[in-house]
């Protein structure tokens, strides 16, 4: 590591005796006296009683101080100047003002780094600042703001922690902490996480969201919750313990327990496995899936189901079991059901069951309103004919 300095340095004498048994420190310690020394000049007086005056432990302070570290092949792995710079004991540099650099990747800049006072520490592997600090990617304008900044070369790794704001012009996210892998472009948020989408425009909230850059994909490993919003208000809510947003495609895939509910038509979609294209507007599950309409109290099941949101129609195949407010149920194995003008139509293997009066029809189709039972049931058996069962009331009350 070297230490370039370009103006005059002060010390006080004790600290010069704590340093002296340091090789290198004393070097620099000479090379100081000689460029003061060939100044022709003593430093002024009032420099001289604030010296005398200090606290014997003080720091050694010096002006436009230039920090800089380089790997085994001699290439860059960072560069901090600060404006003065203060040695301590324990560290190599003490507190800086106005310090700001770069750090490097491969001899590449990587970020740019400043504040407007930190405490900078560095050992030759990592470096560490703390205060107010921000860093850049000149690469893609990703900033990092935070009050702790870790660089650790080796491990291709850039920490920034306590407050973090991220802002890049299609993300902006606050966290109490990111990681950064400078060469995967990766970067991994924890902690209280809000990340705001601006195409498509969503907000996401989680514990844990790892942002890959180049790929333009969020992934989200724990449980966490997406708002979409249209004209700056929320229009869809979606859930679940992981999932994947292409900001490219505008498509999500949530699964482990996923739901979405959609405000306008109001409808609750459950599976374990639904993709979600926020730019189409449609949702399609190709699991076991769940579907809840609130204001007329139906539930509709199956194996699988797509949701066309502009249209407001839902596409069921599998298993359809839709069942109203007063327990009567149509089974089938496909069914479209017309939220707006609150239709279902049945095809294949028809079962329409009535609780009150107690009825049963089978048949090949059905078309009705399953909240009001207004169903018509057509076709059946060989002769394509409806059957009709009426359950006696005895039996009806056993069932």
């Amino acid at each position: 590591m070297t230490h370039q300095f370009h103006k005059r340095g002060r010390w006080g004498k004790r600290k010069i005796q704590n340093f002296s048994s340091t090789p290198s420190f004393l070097v620099l310690l000479l090379l100081i006296f000689g460029l003061v020394a060939c100044g022709g000049k003593s430093p002024p007086a009032s420099q001289q009683n604030t010296v005398a005056s200090s606290n014997p432990d003080s720091n050694l302070t010096f002006f436009d101080v230039t920090l800089e570290q380089a790997d085994e092949v001699g290439r860059p792995i960072w560069k901090v100047r600060a404006k003065t710079a203060k040695y301590t004991k324990e560290k190599q540099i003490g507190q800086a003002e106005s310090p700001y650099g770069e750090l490097y990747q491969d001899g590449k800049i990587v970020y740019q780094i400043k504040a407007d006072v930190a405490d900078i520490e560095q050992d030759g592997k990592q470096l560490f600042l703390k205060g107010k600090i921000f860093a850049t990617d000149p690469n893609n304008g990703i900033v990092l703001e935070g009050n702790e900044l870790e660089w650790r070369p080796k491990e291709d790794l850039l920490i920034v922690r306590n407050k973090i704001n991220g802002t890049h012009k299609k993300l902006q996210a606050v966290a109490q902490e990111v990681r950064v892998k400078t060469r995967e472009q990766r970067m991994e948020f924890s902690g209280g996480v809000v990340a705001n989408s601006i195409d498509p425009q969503m907000q996401v909230r989680t514990e844990h969201l790892i942002w890959n850059i180049k790929e333009e994909k969020l992934i989200g490993d724990r449980p966490l919750e997406i708002d979409r919003y249209k004209d700056n208000k929320i229009s869809d809510r979606g859930k679940g313990n992981y999932a994947e947003v292409n900001l490219k495609t505008k498509i999500a895939t949530v699964q482990k327990n996923a739901q979405l509910e959609l405000l306008d038509p109001p409808l609750q979609i459950a599976s374990n496995s639904m993709t979600w294209n926020m730019n189409a507007e449609t949702v399609t599950t190709n699991s076991p899936t769940r579907m809840f309409q609130r204001a007329e109290n139906v539930t509709v099941t199956a194996n699988q189901g797509e949701m066309k949101i502009p249209q407001k129609t839902v596409y069921l195949k599998g298993n359809v079991n839709a069942v109203g407010q007063r327990r009567q149920s149509l089974r089938s194995n496909t069914l479209t059901w017309y939220l707006d003008n609150k239709l279902v139509e049945a095809q294949g293997n028809v079962v329409y069951r009535q609780i009150d009066p107690p009825l049963n029809f089978v048949g090949e189709t059905a078309v009705g309103n399953l909240q009001t039972e207004n169903i018509l049931v057509k076709g059946g058996s060989s002769s394509g004919r409806v059957v009709t069962e009426i359950i006696p009331q005895e039996r009806a009350k056993r069932q």
